[in-house]
């Protein structure tokens, strides 16, 4: 396994990951109930978070306005503008019996504890789980990996999006969710070569 290059990475297929009908946005109890029921009874999810743009230098961010989890079928997307939402991806995050996996993991953990109160415990970080696998002097990002593990293209049209505007549209509620649902793939194709 190696980093691929630019046109590489180009010339494969889309990955297709989740459909919107295996995405849950949680928005009221009920979605939140329903929704740590069913992650709390993984041994690994998928992770990743979105904050709203900063557009002036100096200015300070909200912090994360979206937490995504993702199961091998199923994302879930909790928009922090919703306590009851944050209520229970607080609940998962915290678990130290389901490990998170997700890339880039550092500046979300300080974010979500400065901002949410939130600890994130029971981490892998697979851009470095990556980079020292191929001995590669460099992080290995989602898209990068994606390519490598999955062989296939991750759309990141949605990245720059406006995440403080709500409600999401489609095009960032299935790039927010395939985020944290390639994570998880990448996670399970990695498990099996151990």
């Amino acid at each position: 396994m190696k980093r691929p290059t630019k046109e590489q990475i180009r010339a494969l297929p889309m990955y297709l990951g989740l459909n919107l009908q295996d995405i849950t946005i949680v928005e009221n109890e009920q979605d939140a109930k329903q929704a740590f029921a069913a992650l709390n009874q993984e041994r690994c999810v998928g992770f990743d978070t979105e904050m709203k743009p900063i557009f002036n230098k100096g200015e300070t961010g909200p912090g994360p306005t979206l937490i995504q989890l993702a199961t091998d079928s199923h994302g879930y997307l909790f928009p922090t503008r919703f306590k009851c939402a944050v209520t229970a991806a607080r609940k998962i995050l915290n678990n130290e019996q389901i490990k998170k996996v997700g890339f880039g993991l550092r500046g979300d953990k300080k974010e979500l504890r400065n901002k949410l109160d939130i600890e994130l415990n029971n981490v892998e970080d697979l851009a470095v789980t990556l980079k020292v696998m191929i001995g590669d002097k460099d992080l290995i990002g989602a898209r990068t990996a994606v390519a490598m593990v999955l062989n296939a293209r991750l759309g990141k049209g949605a990245q720059k999006s406006n995440w403080g505007a709500y409600p999401l549209k489609p095009s960032q509620i299935q790039y927010a969710a395939n985020d944290a649902h390639s994570a998880i793939c990448i996670a399970n194709v990695l498990a099996k070569q151990k």
